[in-house]
């Protein structure tokens, strides 16, 4: 299923209708003047980005509080960049919102950056969870061997991810047991069937709640039966692709931004995007 760009043209075809959006989105129908307590109905003002109370003159700004406020931006410009967003496979890099909405890099960068603060969510898992790491930048090396031993730039990821369900990735100091084990226990309920390879770290989850089954890469194991990290594995293959093919380079300062981006994507997988995030759009930040 897509929103196509005619959709949302005719969804979106000015800024009123987008201010219009956000301000049903945040306040509904309002039917009672909150200030004058009177049965009332709210109305836009013409020339300004707020509603009006017909009975006492009370305004209400539906953008404060949100990625919207205080933007020189248009809405309309806000909204298409969010579309974007939602229907690109790779993610939006600050090059290519330039291109499309005319505006500088340097806008187009600080928008980027609101719209993935849309994108954060935290995920309780359950149920048959694979686990891994991934490391991002640096040089290539032999992960299984060099896991404790990785240089300073080289960037830690932890991911969880349920098998046909959603994934939670975090950025870790280490892949080792202090960083690894305190995410396990937050994103991972008690009782879960929890698949990894050998790492050391997870030797422990059996004492903490979990029931484990692990396969050895070192000996070629990719797969023992049901025994496998075919799906956290391939998240992880996208994910560099993705990151390779958009953004070249990400900072280690940004990367969390991104990779919530990337699991918002694959956590969303088979619904709309852009409803979704035209949403949380609309709510404070």
């Amino acid at each position: 299923m897509k929103y196509t760009i005619d959709q949302f043209n005719k969804d979106f075809p000015d800024n009123d209708t987008c201010l219009y959006t956000i301000y049903a989105n945040r306040y509904g129908e309002i039917s009672i003047c909150p200030k004058c307590d009177q049965e009332t109905k709210y109305y836009k003002v013409r020339g300004r980005k707020c509603y009006e109370c017909k009975e006492c003159g009370h305004q209400i700004y539906p953008l404060a509080g949100t990625i919207f406020h205080k933007s020189s931006t248009s809405l309309k410009q806000w909204f298409y960049a969010i579309y974007l967003f939602s229907n690109a496979k790779n993610g939006v890099s600050a090059k290519e919102l330039e291109r499309h909405l005319g505006v500088t890099y340097k806008t187009a960068w600080r928008m980027a950056k609101q719209i993935r603060l849309l994108m954060a969510q935290d995920n309780s898992l359950s149920g048959k969870v694979e686990i891994d790491e991934a490391y991002i930048g640096g040089k290539p090396i032999n992960r299984h061997q060099s896991k404790q031993n990785l240089s300073n730039d080289k960037q830690v990821l932890f991911g969880m991810i349920e098998r046909e369900g959603k994934a939670n990735i975090k950025h870790v100091v280490s892949s080792g047991s202090r960083s690894l084990i305190p995410e396990i226990t937050k994103s991972i309920n008690k009782g879960t069937l929890v698949y990894s390879d050998e790492q050391i770290a997870y030797r422990r989850l059996p004492k903490l709640g979990y029931k484990h089954e692990s396969i050895t890469h070192s000996i070629r194991e990719y797969a023992r039966g049901d025994v496998h990290t075919n799906n956290i594995e391939g998240f992880w293959s996208q994910l560099k692709r993705s990151i390779n093919v958009t953004y070249h380079v990400v900072s280690s300062k940004y990367l969390p931004s991104y990779v919530n981006e990337f699991a918002f994507r694959y956590n969303h997988r088979q619904t709309l995007i852009y409803p979704i995030l035209l949403h949380r759009a609309g709510k404070l930040v």
